[in-house]
């Protein structure tokens, strides 16, 4: 593409891109331009095996550049790492159960939320390991959360079938979100911030205004729990994963079904975008992962012999997946070729991240440690 005929076209379009602007939208162009050209055949090799914890691993989490990581653990702890050193940095203690759900506020990543079966959520300093607030008011064990992009926003999802919303500056409740008849175990934020997406085991998945904590959409057709639940990047669509071996794609604005993607014949264990919202890839309990295009839903490739947990590389090339089978498998998102087998856990493998720039892997498993792969 022409880079400068393409940038004029944005700013056309774009009246926040002035003319002191554009030497730098250029420029972002062009680097983007090198990173969809760079060769993917990088191999990842291990770099270290962290001993983690005492007890199994629960999640692992990047922020955004890489340079840290979280792990959660039955243990009662939340650790920080040094990615590049493998060295633990700190150890988040406080917790009186299981650490479940862990998360950095990207892109900043200068916060961590940890979600406990203790029915409390933590705030914590990065830096510092400092505990800033504990968020009471679940009355059962919090299962999921997410940040929004923005950074003021926590939400938490539990077993009590409730999500709440907090305030991380005055570390108080903002809203309860109240209205599933199950336990809700997959929560997400769409970029903006203004719309949260629950999804439970009543087999529904519902759609939330943020300022007013109601519901705008309950997105109804699965037959099974929900497993997993997404928005795209431009928040105009969400794909959620059940339990009924199904995947759907429904319309974010009006709430409505706009596809179901068949073809698993087991339950259906994770789904993601990737960045750019042009793909969509499924782990299934039947053993495959499945890429399908997300305009034309049909299925593009077949990842055969895993299932678990599923990630796209920030690039959206190459697909990453987890599994029981104690290996984790890099994909060509668009052959479903498999480019290498991560072998060396052992035990299963229930979590598995990219950081952003794509270079480096980190896999959680069931045999108390996590890898680090270069």
């Amino acid at each position: 593409t022409d880079v400068t005929a393409l940038v004029e076209e944005i700013q056309n379009r774009e009246p926040l891109i002035t003319v002191s602007y554009k030497e730098h939208v250029i420029h972002l162009v062009r680097r983007l331009q090198e990173k969809l050209g760079e060769k993917k055949d990088h191999k990842f090799y291990l770099f270290k095996v962290l001993k983690t914890h005492i007890l199994p691993l629960t999640n692992v989490a990047f922020n955004k550049s890489g340079s840290r990581f979280i792990t959660g653990s039955y243990d009662r702890t939340c650790k920080v790492w040094d990615t590049a050193s493998g060295e633990e940095l700190r150890t988040l203690e406080g917790h009186r159960n299981v650490v479940y759900a862990i998360a950095f506020n990207n892109p900043y990543g200068d916060k961590i939320a940890t979600g406990s079966f203790d029915k409390t959520c933590k705030l914590w300093s990065t830096e510092t390991g400092k505990c800033y607030h504990t968020f009471r008011g679940h009355s059962a064990e919090i299962v999921c959360l997410s940040f929004n992009l923005q950074s003021t926003l926590l939400a938490t999802g539990s077993m009590d079938t409730t999500a709440k919303l907090w305030d991380i500056e005055k570390g108080e409740e903002i809203v309860t979100l109240s209205g599933h008849s199950a336990e809700i175990i997959a929560l997400s934020f769409n970029t903006t911030g203004d719309r949260i997406i629950t999804g439970s085991f009543d087999h529904r998945v519902a759609v939330w205004d943020v300022d007013t904590g109601r519901i705008l959409h309950t997105l109804m057709g699965h037959r099974g729990e929900i497993s997993s639940a997404q928005f795209n990047w431009d928040c105009s669509l969400i794909v959620t994963g059940s339990m009924d071996k199904t995947c759907m794609v429904w319309n974010a604005m009006t709430g409505t079904h706009i596809a179901t993607l068949i073809g698993h014949s087991d339950e259906i264990l994770d789904v993601c975008f990737d960045y750019a919202g042009q793909r969509i890839a499924t782990a299934s309990a039947d053993g495959s992962a499945r890429v399908y295009n997300a305009e034309t839903r049909k299925c593009i490739a077949k990842l055969e012999g895993h299932g678990g947990e599923v990630c796209f590389n920030p690039k959206g090339n190459c697909i990453l997946t987890a599994s029981s089978d104690k290996t984790a498998r890099l994909w060509d998102a668009a052959t479903g070729h498999c480019l290498q087998i991560l072998e060396g856990h052992t035990d299963e493998i229930f979590s598995c991240a990219f950081n952003y720039k794509g270079d480096i892997i980190i896999t959680g498993s069931k045999d108390n440690t996590c890898r680090i792969w270069h």
